[in-house]
């Protein structure tokens, strides 16, 4: 079976990291480099939390560092709630012996696309300002993008950081809408379908001991899983795996039913900043220009999840 060339972007925190691992897991996909972004920590945090995550994988993968702030905008740290002060629960994390590459996330992105024409996927799973950088200095690479898979927005489910606005394209709305505006093929994996792919307590007590990252992964996603359910007693609790999903759909796009639609981000309303605003009228002019994943199959990815990272397999 051939081979999907992936670059993942990611501003690695708790999801993101075990999106990582799930990645470098993978039979099925070849992932060509990891680009970082600000996001769930500053982008000293996430970089070297990549770092380390990568060598705590079976296989080694380049790292380059993108983006430390939004296109138009200073950063805020906003994601300490629920990824901790250093973007992995305060988890102690080792000094990575593998360093950043020298080349930036954009030149390498761009250098890859053209080496690999319309072959490879971006996996995004942080803010889109790494993308939408790329987009617009090399504008001649969008035609050349096989598709872009997006952990982001919200289509007809409440936001996580505001009533209507998901974190990723909350976080960077001019990347966003410059990402969603350019033409190239988007699937869009939002809290629609990222919300029904829970980790709970029991898979998490279920992991091998035996694997390099049981030690990380298990102080980390304690954190998170305390995150999403305050006051819950362990043993009750889930916690939503987003960046994971994503992967998984870049892998295998059967997972997901997905419908284009026509997408616009709202980037001035007082309330509805960042608000992914999907046109679902029947008689709309708009053309549609993103696959707006709507179902999944979670049992199944759950189920590969697992296997893959160790956990014990759900029945």
């Amino acid at each position: 079976m051939k081979s999907i060339p992936v670059i993942l972007d990611m501003d690695t925190g708790i999801d993101d990291a075990l999106a990582i691992l799930y990645a470098l897991t993978s039979d099925k996909l070849r992932v060509l480099g990891i680009t970082t972004c600000f996001g769930n920590g500053n982008i000293v945090n996430t970089t070297r939390n990549t770092l380390a995550i990568v060598e705590l994988s079976p296989k080694t993968v380049p790292v380059y560092q993108g983006a430390s702030h939004p296109l138009v905008s200073a950063w805020e740290p906003t994601a300490e709630a629920f990824h901790g002060p250093n973007g992995l629960g305060g988890t102690r994390i080792f000094r990575p012996l593998q360093q950043v590459e020298r080349l930036s996330a954009v030149d390498f992105m761009r250098r890859s696309i053209e080496d690999n024409p319309r072959e490879i996927v971006l996996v995004a799973t942080a803010r889109l300002t790494n993308i939408a950088g790329l987009l617009l200095a090399h504008s001649e690479v969008i035609s050349l993008i096989k598709r872009i898979v997006i952990m982001g927005g919200a289509a007809f489910v409440p936001g996580n950081v505001t009533p209507v606005a998901e974190a990723n394209i909350w976080g960077d709305p001019e990347a966003a809408w410059v990402v969603f505006q350019s033409g190239a093929p988007i699937t869009m994996v939002g809290l629609d379908v990222t919300t029904k792919v829970p980790i709970s307590d029991s898979m998490l007590a279920s992991l091998s001991p035996h694997v390099p990252y049981h030690d990380v992964i298990q102080e980390a996603v304690n954190f998170y899983l305390a995150a999403y359910n305050p006051g819950v007693q362990p043993g009750k609790r889930t916690a939503p795996l987003h960046d994971p999903l994503a992967v998984g759909i870049a892998e295998d796009a059967q997972l997901c039913v997905t419908r284009p639609y026509p997408v616009d981000i709202e980037l001035r309303g007082q309330l509805t900043r960042g608000m992914t605003v999907l046109d679902g009228r029947k008689r709309t002019t708009a053309a549609s220009n993103i696959d707006v994943a709507v179902k999944v199959d979670g049992e199944r990815f759950l189920r590969q999840f697992a296997q893959r990272l160790q956990f014990e397999i759900l029945s």
